[in-house]
């Protein structure tokens, strides 16, 4: 019974490092420019590879309001509001959203100065990309919700649930996202963005990136970790004798 339970165990053991070996392999880049056109058929259309030349304010980012010589008009990081408002001493309430911080800077001027404040010098910085959140779920080592800056790509958010599991299907990845006709979903595969065949896009805040698993490789995940049980059943019959 002992030997029967050793080589059962040498047999899943051995089996187990042939599959592991297989899925270890990491393809070759291919070396040249990285695809960066939309697969229309994978439903990428609404997806880019090009990064926004300007940044606009966006509802929860948070941002510093420098008045020079007025600190009583000044805010070391206020954040807007999710109706796209932030509210400033001796102004109130005043639209920010879909601003740049330059144009915020003009149009806060401009209202200091129709309230009395001499040549108001205005500073606006963003502090804190608070609106850039992404999830990621499905077969990732830390599935969450990330903050990432603007410009990050799938393959970031990817990293920043520190990578795909081994039981992952790279290929079956997809990206969700909003837009004024509805809930866009695109797919991408992992192993040609890697290698540079495949658009690697540019996230929006609040995309859902979910990643598919593969069946066969669960039932060798599944497998491995039932591997100690084997170990158990022998040393058991070892001592029984």
């Amino acid at each position: 019974m002992v030997k029967n339970y050793t080589k059962l165990g040498t047999c899943v053991l051995t089996l187990s490092t042939i599959a592991l070996a297989g899925c270890a392999s990491t393809p070759e880049p291919i070396i040249g420019t990285s695809v960066t056109q939309p697969r229309l058929d994978y439903g990428q259309a609404g997806y880019t590879y090009a990064r926004p030349t300007s940044y606009l304010l966006r509802p929860t980012d948070k941002i510093s309001v420098n008045v020079f010589r007025e600190p009583d008009f000044s805010l070391d990081v206020v954040q807007i509001g999710v109706e796209g408002n932030v509210s400033l001493p001796l102004l109130g309430s005043i639209p920010a959203a879909n601003m740049t911080a330059a144009q915020f800077e003009q149009d806060v001027t401009r209202r200091l100065s129709a309230v009395g404040v001499k040549s108001p010098m205005v500073s606006v910085n963003i502090a804190e990309y608070a609106s850039h959140l992404v999830t990621v779920e499905g077969s990732v080592e830390k599935p969450g919700v990330y903050k990432f800056q603007p410009g990050a790509r799938l393959s970031s958010a990817i990293a920043l649930a520190s990578g795909t599991k081994r039981t992952a299907a790279d290929d079956q990845i997809a990206v969700f996202r909003e837009s004024p006709e509805g809930s866009l979903i695109a797919k991408f595969d992992y192993t040609q963005i890697k290698q540079g065949t495949m658009l690697d896009p540019v996230l929006q805040p609040g995309d859902r990136v979910v990643i598919g698993t593969d069946g066969l490789s669960v039932f060798w995940e599944d497998l491995l970790k039932a591997l100690p049980a084997f170990g158990v059943f022998a040393v058991a019959g070892l001592n029984g004798n």
